[in-house]
């Protein structure tokens, strides 16, 4: 009798505990509370936004907030991904890229190294380089530093995978963060279309002028201080079609990358057919320009370096020289902290005030 009472006590409990309702327990771990989560890129608001007079579009030039024309003699460092995980990322970088006698830095952000790092920590790299350069009184030029055909999104090499919801998230984050900064002239929207002769697909003209078109957009609704940069076709070579079909947007700036194995001598005929005649009627910036790799040297070089440098400067055209490292190439110097310039960097420095063109 016993047993059969201790049984039905249990089961009554059983019953009684199985209709009370369950109640969540408060959790106190790690959860991602993705209800607050953020886009990157809130405005920076830097004090020193207006440090530096804002560069601007008049006609064919660039000209400062006094309408005065400015010609931009600059370069490009690398990655600055790659400088800082190799510990050199610092404010002495740019003090010696100012020693050399550049006006603007170009900033190279390849997709792999802004997915990578992340956006949100890239960003205060960005941040660094631009405090760094507005002490300097240097110039910035962002570059979305990919190569292939963004239209189909095949690449030349993996770093340089993107897509074309990545590259427009990646201008809406900076024009956001940097919208009303000064220092941050220039927006170069793609590094160098090409479609590799076929090898990366097929893409036309209407293409790529209607994406550009839109990225302009797109950063206009943010900022409408930096100069959007859009480049042509054979690796940011050829601005052909501009003549019959230019972007429809003010404002905006044209991109050549005029190396010397683009063309054979004599260059300055073939310079005015593919790129030249563009600077009569819009600005235009050889946002890279620079030595042919594996010959570094002035003797392989020089014939080239004075041709397209007084070339750029008769018809007014700004340009950026590749690269400042010690790693990729042609590189300007040889060892990091000691800055001992090549035959690159040595002509980069004599180009930079003046002496080339005297």
């Amino acid at each position: 009798m016993k047993k059969i009472s201790l049984l039905f006590s249990i089961l009554i409990s059983f019953l009684i505990f199985a209709n009370q309702p369950i109640i969540p327990q408060t959790g106190t771990g790690s959860y991602h509370k993705w209800w607050d989560d953020r886009w990157p890129g809130e405005q920076l608001n830097s004090p020193k936004a207006k440090a530096l007079p804002q560069i601007l579009v008049k006609g064919n030039k660039f000209v400062n907030e006094k309408g005065e024309t400015i010609l931009f003699r600059g370069l490009s460092i690398a990655d600055p991904d790659k400088i800082e995980h190799q510990g050199h990322w610092s404010k002495a970088l740019f003090e010696e890229v100012k020693k050399l006698g550049a006006m603007v830095v170009r900033i190279p952000i390849h997709p792999i190294a802004w997915r990578e790092r992340t956006p949100e920590k890239y960003i205060t790299l960005l941040d660094q380089a631009i405090e760094w350069c507005t002490e300097e009184g240097i110039y910035v030029d962002i570059d979305w530093h990919s190569i292939g055909n963004l239209e189909e999104e095949l690449f030349q090499d993996p770093m340089y995978k993107t897509t074309k919801g990545e590259t427009f998230n990646f201008w809406r984050t900076i024009a956001a963060r940097y919208a009303g900064n000064n220092t941050v002239a220039f927006l170069e929207l793609y590094n160098e279309p090409t479609a590799y002769s076929g090898k990366l697909g097929d893409v036309s003209w209407d293409q790529w002028k209607k994406t550009n078109e839109s990225l302009i957009k797109l950063i206009r609704s943010y900022d409408n201080t930096g100069i959007p940069l859009v480049a042509g076709f054979d690796w940011a070579y050829d601005l052909t079609p501009v003549s019959l079909s230019p972007i429809n947007a003010e404002g905006i700036a044209y991109v050549t990358h005029p190396y010397p194995h683009k063309r054979t001598p004599p260059y300055e005929a073939k310079w005015e057919e593919d790129f030249g005649f563009a600077a009569g009627k819009y600005p235009v910036i050889a946002t890279e320009i620079g030595f042919t790799l594996g010959k570094e040297s002035i003797e392989e070089n020089g014939d080239y370096g004075k041709a397209i440098i007084k070339y750029l400067e008769a018809k007014g055209i700004s340009w950026v020289w590749w690269v400042f490292d010690a790693e990729w190439t042609p590189h300007m110097f040889d060892e990091w902290g000691v800055f001992k310039l090549t035959d690159c960097g040595k002509f980069f420095k004599d180009a930079a005030h003046g002496e080339i063109t005297k």
